[in-house]
């Protein structure tokens, strides 16, 4: 029997110091971090959930925090649009002629992603009717088709036992096809903008480089030339689709310009087509890993609400996007640290997506779990604006891979994550699959 007396027993466990500039750093400077950012974010999460980071910006990490940064006012982009990009520029010792090109570049291309209020409100008020409720739940079946499509290649490609990788034949295939079809993109263009895209978003990783930022611009470009001939192409001839939508959207006498469209067709693209297929693959990766969870999502399949509350979870346990930032527009507060205008805070929405005050047992995937939506999308003004079409195609999905097919398991060749951190996701992931 322990001689260890009540007092003994109920004392705190002694908790252990940790470096949190050493945990952000294992998550954004290193290839395991990335791989598995969820020790580290723990650590954080429970010893130092809000610090100011070696490297000058503020780091936030548990749920309540990170929804206050992203949701309040007195947050919001930079106002300095280029600083990140001047901030990298010097340090890699970038000459003044070229650096100056960068900085032009990257000012004049401003979206809903990097604007604040009034521009923000406008650009998106007009932008957003082309996003309701109703018309997203319209593309429902045309979604069905085109991925319904894809499975036909699938099963061919898996005859035999053959592995076969989910990513190139469907996570990347499916959302280019529907944002394709959404914009007017002929079947022929398409596959270029799964490269390009990949390039082009590179410079959202912390620890991207020169030679990533040179490409990003490059393939920025490619992207902007596309769709300037394309909107030129759809206000001679207009056709069914977004493009033409956004042509004539209007509010009075209000309208988007020529560069705000290709500007909203580059973004919708790029956003539409990374956010899902990381949520297809990463959502696999996690039932194959948790055989119980895929068998109870396979029973369950015809349910439509079991299936969006499998998507909901499968987001908050692998977010596709795993950090935002904010700019304080004033002197504020978070968790009681004082922050000074014009301090750059940056939110760990992976880590907030298991903070343990707001998800009970969050280490644990639960697809049955209904306790309100994780931050995956992001929050505020700024929340993803094409979330909803985003659930719908991974709701498609798993149902019509479930559907078609009684056993799925990891294939041959390995699985590889994307080394990156902001947009997080599979760049290989071999499965085998028996037909129904």
């Amino acid at each position: 029997m322990s001689g260890l007396g009540a007092h003994d027993r109920e004392s705190p466990t002694r908790v252990e110091p940790i470096d949190p500039d050493a945990e952000l750093v294992a998550v954004l400077g290193t290839t395991e971090g990335r791989a598995d950012p969820y020790p580290h974010y723990a650590r954080l999460r429970e010893h130092t959930p809000v610090f100011r980071s070696a490297i000058g910006n503020w780091v936030v990490t548990r749920f309540a925090d990170c929804q206050e940064v992203l949701r309040a006012p007195h947050f919001g982009k930079s106002s300095d649009l280029d600083a990140t990009a001047r901030e990298r520029l010097a340090r890699w010792g970038v000459p003044a002629e070229e650096a100056a090109d960068f900085l032009e570049f990257f000012r004049r291309r401003q979206s809903m992603l990097t604007l604040n209020p009034p521009d923000h409100t406008r650009l998106r008020a007009l932008v957003a009717r082309a996003f309701t409720p109703n018309t997203v739940e319209a593309l429902r079946p045309h979604v069905v088709t085109l991925c319904d499509d894809l499975l036909d290649v699938v099963a061919e490609l898996a005859g035999g036992g053959r592995s076969v990788d989910v990513m190139r034949e469907l996570a990347f295939p499916l959302p280019v096809a529907v944002m394709g079809e959404l914009l007017g993109v002929p079947v022929e263009d398409r596959a270029q903008f799964q490269g390009l895209v990949r390039t082009a978003t590179a410079i959202l990783e912390p620890m991207s480089d020169l030679e990533d930022l040179r490409a990003a611009r490059a393939a920025r470009i490619s992207m902007e030339q596309y769709f300037g001939q394309l909107v030129g192409e759809r206000r001679r001839h207009p056709a069914d689709g977004l493009l033409s939508e956004l042509i004539a959207v209007s509010d009075g006498s209000d309208r988007l310009t020529e560069d705000e469209v290709i500007a909203t067709a580059v973004l919708l693209f790029a956003a539409g087509f990374e956010t899902t297929a990381n949520l297809i693959g990463n959502g696999l990766f996690a039932l194959l890993g948790h055989p119980d969870e895929l068998g109870r999502l396979r029973s369950s399949a015809q349910d439509p609400a079991a299936v969006q509350r499998a998507v909901v979870e499968l987001l908050r346990w692998d977010s596709p996007v795993q950090l935002d930032g904010r700019v304080a527009l004033r002197a504020t507060e978070v968790a009681g640290q004082d922050i000074a205008p014009g301090e750059q805070v940056m939110t760990l929405l992976g880590a907030a997506n298991r903070d343990p005050r707001r998800f009970r047992d969050p280490e644990i995937l639960d697809l049955g779990r209904d306790e309100g939506a994780p931050m995956s999308f992001g929050g505020g003004i700024h929340y993803c604006l094409g979330a909803a079409l985003a659930r719908l195609e991974g709701q498609v999905c798993f149902d019509r891979l479930l559907t078609r097919f009684e056993d799925i398991e990891l294939g041959d060749g390995g699985v590889a994550h994307r080394d990156s951190i902001t947009l997080r996701g599979l760049v290989r992931l071999p499965v085998t699959l028996a037909a129904a």
